[in-house]
C-alpha cells in the first residue's frame, strides 16, 4: 500500500460491498490468482481489478505478481484495524445494552 495509510475509513468502505467481501471470502482459504477470483462473479476482469484495489488499498488484501498471474492474499493486518476499533468501542456498547436491559426489565407501575 505505498503511499497510502490503512485507515478503519478504508477499511469498512472496503468491507461495506457485498462483492469485496465475496473476494475476501475467497481468499481466507489462501492465496489465489485474480483470474480464479473472478470466474464466477458476473463481471468483468476489469471490475474485478478495481474491487481489488480497493481491498488492497484499505489494507485487507496484498497482491503480488508471479511471472504472468497476479496473486491475491488476506492481509490480517487490515482486519486487525477493524477489529481494535470495534474492541475500543465494545465496553461502552455492553455499558448501554446492559442500561437498557436494566430500564426493560423494571416492572411497570
Amino acid at each position: 500500500m505505498p503511499g497510502k495509510k490503512a485507515s478503519i475509513h478504508r477499511v469498512f468502505h472496503a468491507l461495506g460491498d457485498p462483492t469485496r467481501r465475496v473476494l475476501l471470502e475467497r481468499m481466507t482459504a489462501g492465496p489465489v490468482s485474480v483470474s480464479h477470483l473472478a470466474e464466477p462473479l458476473k463481471m468483468t476482469l476489469a471490475a474485478v481489478v478495481q474491487h481489488l484495489q480497493i481491498l488492497e488499498d484499505s489494507g485487507l488484501v496484498v497482491t503480488e505478481k508471479s511471472g504472468r498471474v497476479r496473486v491475491c492474499r488476506v492481509d490480517p493486518s487490515g482486519l486487525a484495524i477493524a477489529e481494535k476499533w470495534l474492541a475500543d468501542r465494545r465496553p461502552a456498547w455492553e455499558k448501554k445494552l446492559d442500561r437498557l436491559g436494566d430500564l426493560l426489565a423494571e416492572p411497570e407501575e
